[in-house]
């Protein structure tokens, strides 16, 4: 995870510790008692970008793999040739309730992380996950496309 955060526009060691930090605390919900469910859904070019090296890179996809394995994670993966695929190119969470006025969206942007919760934004990033979920494989498939992108480093 430092290796992607020190991938970022140079940053003063504080901000990468800030920025690991909240990563660290974000990514605990998925291993609390009674976790919350979560769905990544993720491009094949992401997968293949290789950010801090082959070694993190490898690391990184087993734990894209051990995670589907998780009861309340699902990983998508767009692969390439999908004609459809729609995306921003940036990291986005998107955290939805059963009251859809209370979803946010958090993006990781460059200067750090933005949140989104206006009705418009809400519904722009609504139809843009409805339509990479569209495009993705289905939760069964990603498995295998990761390993053969870990094999091939």
């Amino acid at each position: 995870m430092r290796s992607s955060v020190r991938s970022s526009p140079p940053l003063q060691q504080y901000e990468i510790e800030h920025r690991l930090t909240h990563r660290n605390k974000r990514q605990g919900i998925l291993h609390r008692d009674n976790p919350t469910p979560y769905t990544a859904t993720v491009h094949e070019a992401a997968l293949r970008m290789g950010f801090g090296g082959r070694h993190f890179a490898a690391a990184q996809l087993k734990r894209f793999i051990d995670m589907n394995e998780l009861d309340h994670v699902t990983v998508r993966a767009i692969p390439f040739g999908k004609a459809s695929f729609h995306g921003t190119g940036q990291g986005i969470d998107y955290v939805r309730d059963a009251v859809p006025q209370l979803d946010t969206v958090q993006l990781d942007a460059h200067h750090g992380c933005e949140f989104l919760d206006s009705e418009a934004q809400l519904s722009n990033c609504r139809s843009a996950a409805h339509h990479m979920e569209g495009s993705a494989l289905s939760p069964e498939a990603p498995r295998d496309l990761i390993q053969r992108i870990a094999h091939d480093l």
